[in-house]
Parts: structure tokens; C-alpha cells; sequence
């Protein structure tokens, strides 16, 4: 049971995490809002977890996609119901225990958007112009239509001190889907994963031991043709990973980044996944300072498991000499020097000069 406690404007789920309540954005338009332009971009490149501490304000980003997301996550739960949202007994109470914890989080945040009697349970959704009861609505389902965010929750198995995914958002999962995943411990969830039986021990101990006031975030990403959200192998889009079209245009080939961040709840214990694909065309990188010489040496001389499994082979015939191009331009301005020799950016996961374009 949630009982509420009033400290100004935070509820104690957000206080119990011991993780500061976001600064809230009292002129917010989600029309005009742009996300963060994240490029997760390292050299060397090695497959690690490569985590950062969570910035409390950015735990739930939105931005100007939000009604097309979220009509998009509805459409895909009505026709593929179990692969999209899934949860096993015994995990309600952490299912619930999210849901509350977001709605303070987007209250706090957005307030002008967001608002919520945690007594009678009413939630109002200015954005979308409704109200809900949340005490009569599944918690992942007013998730799924009101936050377009995915998350998997994950609970420590009393047997064999393994985490597994216990319950489950997921409608921007390419080549895999939640049913396939719940139940299973993260090693067989990851066994696709280059490398992860390296990072497997350190993985588990870091689950075991993580505490709630110390969130993470990190980001992975990959290059798509179009803006593919929620794909499986059997989607013929899925097939388009297996050629590379001599008809392909640049204009069609994008970035996708799914930035993600992981926390433990404060009452249930479970660790919660939550991840966002962004997508942006890469010739966005024509004007970022250093990224297309970076991407091109990360797409030319990283591991070729790791760019297997991101799937980037189908694009690289033309995104490589775009990129060579987009990088000689930069140099000839004067803003990125000709000797530089490619390093991760001290701006990470961001580039130099990213605040201006938000």
C-alpha cells in the first residue's frame, strides 16, 4: 500500500529514492520542445557498460513527438498485445509503485501539464486533454498511454541471487519483444549481447548492490533506415538490415539512439530499465563539430561483432562517404583541426556547442 506524505510539492516515493525531485519547467511547450541531441559516440570503442550517473531532471524527457508516440505505443499494444506490455505475478505492487513514482516525477517536472490527486487517484493529462482514474486502470497500460518511455522491471530471484525481468514495457524493441524476454535472468535476455559474458559477473554484482539514491544512465544506438520504432524479424523492414540498396538515400538514413536510465524503487527493491528511442537524420551531423569524423572512424575501425549487432552494415555505403565529406567541410571551417585524432568528446554524450540547437 502507497501512503503519501506531503513535503511542498514532492510526494515520498520521489523523496524515498533519496534522488532529488526534478526542477520544474513552468514554461514548457511540448510543441516546441526538442530532445537532447544524445550522440553515445566513444573512441576506442569496446562493448562496457559505460555508465553515468542519472541526472534527476532528465529521469522522463518530452519533447514534440510526445502525441505521435503515444498514439503510436497504443496502435502497437492493440495489435500485438503480450510482445508490447506483459507482467508476471507477484509483480504488481512494483508495477504500481512505478507508475506512481513517474506521475510524481511528470508533475513535478511539467506542472502545467501534469496534475494528480494522489487520494482519489485523478490524473489529468492536459497534452492529450484527459483524465484518468488510476486506481482503475492496469499501471503499465496508464504508462504505455501516457508516457512514452519503455521500462522492464527486473527483481532479485531469492534461489539464485540472479535479477529477471519480472514485468514490461516495451514498444521501440527492434528484433526482440517482451514476451520472449519475461522471466528470463539478464544473461539470457542479453545472450545476443557481443561480449556480455565478459561483463556478466560485474553486471550482477552491480545489480545486487545497487543502491536507490544512486541512479545510472548510458546510451546505445544504431543506423536505421527510417524511423523504425518497433520491429521484429518477421517485419519485411527488418529484411532491409540484410542488403545494402544501391537506391538508399542519405536523406533516409537515421540515427537511433536508445537512451536509457536504471534505478532501483524504493519499496519494492525491483530495478527498473527505462529507455526512449530518439531518432534524428544523420545529416544533422553536417553541422555537429566533430561527429562525422567520429562516427566514420567508429563505422570503419570498431569491433565488427559490436556494428553486427547494431546493425549498421546496410547503411554504411552511403552514410561513409557522407560522413568523410561532412568531416573534410568541418575541417576547411576551422572547426575541427585536421591533426585531431579521434577521442571520445569532452561534451559526451552530447558535442561541442550542442545547447544552442534545443
Amino acid at each position: 500500500m502507497l501512503i503519501y506524505l506531503f513535503y511542498s510539492k514532492d510526494y515520498i516515493l520521489l523523496q524515498l529514492s533519496g534522488v532529488p525531485p526534478p526542477k520544474p519547467l513552468s514554461h514548457f511547450d511540448i510543441d516546441k520542445a526538442k530532445p537532447r541531441p544524445y550522440r553515445p559516440f566513444r573512441w576506442e570503442y569496446h562493448q562496457t557498460m559505460a555508465l553515468k550517473k542519472m541526472e534527476p531532471d532528465w529521469w522522463i524527457e518530452l519533447e514534440s513527438t510526445y502525441r505521435e508516440r503515444l498514439a503510436q505505443r497504443k496502435a502497437l499494444y492493440a495489435e500485438h498485445g503480450k510482445k508490447v506490455l506483459n507482467y508476471l505475478p507477484g509483480s504488481e505492487s512494483a508495477c504500481t509503485e512505478l507508475m506512481h513514482m513517474v506521475i510524481q516525477f511528470i508533475c513535478a517536472r511539467y506542472p502545467n501539464q501534469f496534475q494528480f490527486d494522489p487520494f482519489s487517484g485523478r490524473f489529468v493529462n492536459k497534452i492529450l486533454d484527459v483524465e484518468v482514474n488510476t486506481k482503475e486502470i492496469a499501471p503499465l497500460v496508464f504508462l504505455l498511454e501516457h508516457v512514452p518511455e519503455d521500462f522492464l522491471l527486473t527483481a532479485e530471484d531469492e534461489k539464485t541471487g540472479l535479477y529477471h525481468m519480472r514485468a514490461g514495457i516495451a514498444c521501440s524493441a527492434v528484433g526482440w519483444n517482451v514476451d520472449e524476454k519475461i522471466g528470463k535472468p539478464m544473461h539470457e535476455i542479453h545472450r545476443v549481447v557481443p561480449d556480455y559474458d565478459k561483463m556478466k559477473l560485474s553486471i550482477d554484482r552491480f545489480f545486487s548492490k545497487m543502491p536507490a539514491d544512486k541512479p545510472i544512465q548510458r546510451g546505445s544506438w544504431g543506423l536505421e533506415v527510417g524511423q523504425p520504432l518497433f520491429c521484429q524479424p518477421d517485419d519485411p523492414h527488418f529484411a532491409l538490415r540484410n542488403t545494402q540498396s544501391a537506391s538508399l538515400r542519405v536523406e533516409d538514413i537515421h540515427l537511433r539512439v536508445d537512451w536509457q536510465t536504471l534505478r532501483r524503487l524504493p519499496q519494492s527493491k525491483y530495478i527498473v530499465f527505462n529507455f526512449k528511442a530518439l531518432f534524428t537524420p544523420i545529416t544533422r551531423f553536417r553541422e555537429e563539430p566533430y561527429i562525422p569524423r567520429l562516427v566514420a572512424k567508429v563505422i570503419r575501425e570498431g569491433k565488427r561483432s559490436i556494428l553486427d549487432y547494431k546493425g549498421t552494415d546496410h547503411v554504411e555505403h552511403k552514410a561513409l562517404p557522407a560522413l568523410d565529406e561532412w568531416a573534410r567541410e568541418q575541417e576547411e571551417k576551422g572547426w575541427v583541426p585536421k591533426d585531431w585524432k579521434e577521442r571520445t568528446l569532452n561534451e559526451d554524450p552530447f558535442f561541442p556547442g550542442w545547447e544552442a540547437t534545443v
